[in-house]
C-alpha cells in the first residue's frame, strides 16, 4: 500500500484495488452490458482524480484488466475490431499529439512575446475574455483543438512560472523597486491562479465553438464530412466552404450566444469566471516584459524570427490541409531546431515531455472506447432513434449523441452514429436530405454538449492532464463547474437550431 500508485490518497488506492475486485466478480455474475458500463463510470472516476493520481496508472489497471477478461481484444492489422483498430482510426489525433505539441515547444518565446503584449495592452478582464474565445475559435476553425489548447497550456505554464519565478527569487521587477514578496504569497496567488484558470476555460471552449464549425476543425469533422461527399451532398473540390455553409445554420447562433455567455458570465463573476488580474501581477509581468525585452540578445531576436516564419507556414499548412496534422507538426519541429541550430538530442527530447503521458493515457482510453464497440452499448439507443419520427430524429440524434459523448469520446460517438446512419441511407431506410439532417445533428451534437465533461472532448481531457492543470488548482470537478454554463448554452441553442432550421 506504501508505494501502490505512489502518492495518492490511501483511500483512492484502496477504492482501484476495490473497483479491480468487484470487477472479477461482476464479470462471471452481470451481463457483458451492464458491466461494460460499470467500467465506464470507474473510468471516468479515475479521470475525475486526475488531481490525486495521474489517469494513466489508475485507468491503465482498468484497461488491461478490460482486456484480460475479455470485454475486448487487443486486435491487430486487418481486423474491424480491438484496441489497434481504435488506434488506427485515432493514428491522426495520436501523431497530432507526439509531434505538434512538441512543435508548439519550440515557439514557447514567440506565444510568451505576442501573449505578454495581449495581456498588459488590454486592461479590461471582460475584452480580454472575449479576444481569447474569439482567437481560439478562428485558429480552431482553420487548425485543431488540440493544437490550439496545446498552446493555451504553453502560455499559462509561461505566465505562471513568471509569476512564480519573482515569488521564489530575490529579484525585484515591480515598477517602483518596493516588491513586498509576502504579497506575492496567499491571497495574490490565489486571485492569480484564478485569472488564469478562467482564461484557459473560456478559450479552450472557445477551440470547441470553431472546432464546430469546419471540416478541420474536430478530428470527427473530417470522418462527416467525407461521408458526406461520397453521398454527393457536398463537393469533393469545395469541402471545407460546404462543409462550413450545412453546419452555419447551427454553429453561428451557437458561436453568438458562445460569446455572449462570455460577456454574461465575466459580468456576473459566476461559476469561477470574473477574477481579474491582481495588480502586482500586472506589474511585475509588465516589468518583467519590459526588462526580457531589453536584456534579448541577438540570438534570441533571431529565434522569435524563425518562429514567426514557422507559424506562419503552420498556419498557411493546416489551413490548406497539405498533410496530416501530426506530419506538419514534424515538419515545424525539423525547421525550428534546423535554423534555431538545436541539434543537441537531449534539448530536442524535452520538447516531448509534455504530450507523451497524455498520449498514453488516450490509448488507454481507446480499450475503454473498444469495450463500448465489442460490447454494442450505444446500439439499443441508436436502434431507438432510428425507430422515431422522420422529423425528430434530427434532434433526438443531436441529444443523443451530446449525451453519449459527455461519457465517452465524442470521436467515437459521431464515428459509430454516422456509420449506422450510413448504411441505413444505403440500405433505402432513409433518403438524401435526411442523411443530410442526420450527418448535421451528429456533428454538432457530439462537439457541442460534449464540454461538459473533461472525457467529451481531448481538448478538455489534454488541459485537465497538463502540467498547467494543478499549477491553477483546475480539478475535473471545477472543469465541469465552469464548463456547465457553457454546456446549458450551447446545448439548448444548438438543438434550437437543429429544431427550427433543419
Amino acid at each position: 500500500m506504501k508505494y501502490f500508485l505512489g502518492n495518492s490518497p490511501k483511500w483512492f488506492k484502496l477504492t482501484i484495488i476495490a473497483f479491480l475486485i468487484f470487477n472479477v466478480a461482476g464479470y462471471f455474475t452481470l451481463s457483458g452490458m451492464l458491466m461494460g458500463w460499470i467500467l465506464i463510470g470507474e473510468f471516468i472516476f479515475c479521470l475525475a482524480m486526475a488531481l490525486k493520481c495521474y489517469p494513466l496508472q489508475s485507468g491503465g489497471l482498468l484497461a488491461i484488466q478490460v482486456l484480460l477478461l475479455g470485454l475486448t481484444t487487443p486486435g491487430g492489422p486487418g481486423l474491424e475490431s480491438g484496441v489497434y483498430a481504435e488506434v488506427s482510426q485515432n493514428l491522426e489525433v495520436i501523431l497530432l499529439l507526439v509531434f505538434m505539441v512538441a512543435g508548439i515547444y519550440f515557439m514557447k518565446p514567440l506565444l510568451m512575446f505576442i501573449f505578454v503584449k495581449l495581456f498588459t495592452k488590454i486592461k479590461s478582464k471582460l475584452l480580454l475574455s472575449l479576444v481569447f474565445v474569439l482567437i481560439c475559435a478562428l485558429l480552431s476553425a482553420f487548425l485543431d483543438a488540440l493544437t490550439v489548447t496545446a498552446v493555451l497550456i504553453s502560455v499559462g505554464i509561461g505566465f505562471y512560472n513568471v509569476y512564480h519565478e519573482i515569488h521564489s527569487s530575490d529579484l525585484d521587477l515591480n515598477k517602483d523597486n518596493t516588491l513586498d514578496r509576502k504579497q506575492l504569497s496567499g491571497e495574490a496567488l490565489e486571485e492569480f491562479r484564478a485569472f488564469l484558470r478562467s482564461l484557459v476555460m473560456h478559450g479552450v471552449v472557445g477551440t470547441a465553438l470553431g472546432g464546430v464549425c469546419t471540416i478541420v476543425g474536430e478530428p470527427q469533422n473530417l470522418l462527416i464530412g467525407g461521408k458526406l461527399a461520397a453521398a454527393g451532398i457536398i463537393s469533393v473540390d469545395n469541402q471545407f466552404i460546404e462543409f462550413f455553409l450545412k453546419m452555419a445554420p447551427i454553429t453561428i447562433p451557437v458561436l453568438i450566444a458562445g460569446v455572449i455567455t462570455t460577456a454574461v458570465l465575466e459580468t456576473t463573476k459566476t461559476f469561477g469566471f470574473g477574477q481579474k488580474m491582481p495588480p502586482i501581477a500586472r506589474n511585475i509581468i509588465e516589468a518583467w516584459m519590459e526588462k526580457r525585452d531589453k536584456e534579448r540578445t541577438a540570438k534570441e531576436k533571431y529565434a522569435l524570427v524563425v518562429q514567426a516564419i514557422s507559424a506562419a507556414l503552420l498556419i498557411t499548412g493546416l489551413a490548406l490541409h497539405i498533410a496530416p496534422v501530426g506530419f506538419i507538426g514534424l515538419g515545424l519541429i525539423v525547421i525550428q531546431t534546423a535554423f534555431i541550430g538545436i541539434t543537441d538530442e537531449h534539448s530536442i527530447g524535452k520538447a516531448f515531455e509534455e504530450a507523451l503521458p497524455f498520449t498514453g493515457l488516450l490509448v488507454v482510453f481507446f480499450v475503454i472506447v473498444a469495450m463500448i464497440h465489442d460490447q454494442h452499448l450505444f446500439a439499443p439507443i441508436i436502434g431507438w432513434a432510428l425507430e422515431q419520427d422522420a422529423s425528430s430524429q434530427p434532434a433526438i440524434f443531436y441529444l443523443a449523441n451530446g449525451f453519449l459523448s459527455m461519457l465517452s469520446d465524442n470521436v467515437f460517438v459521431a464515428t459509430v452514429y454516422v456509420n449506422e446512419v450510413s448504411n441505413a441511407y444505403e440500405a433505402g431506410v432513409i433518403n438524401k436530405e435526411q442523411y443530410e439532417h442526420l450527418a448535421i445533428a451528429i456533428n454538432t451534437g457530439t462537439n457541442l454538449p460534449s464540454v461538459a465533461t473533461p472525457n467529451g472532448q481531448a481538448a478538455f481531457l489534454f488541459l485537465l492532464t497538463s502540467a498547467l492543470a494543478p499549477l491553477i488548482n483546475l480539478s475535473y470537478g471545477k472543469m465541469v463547474k465552469m464548463a456547465f454554463p457553457y454546456t446549458v448554452v450551447l446545448t439548448l441553442v444548438g438543438l434550437a437550431a437543429v429544431v427550427y432550421f433543419l
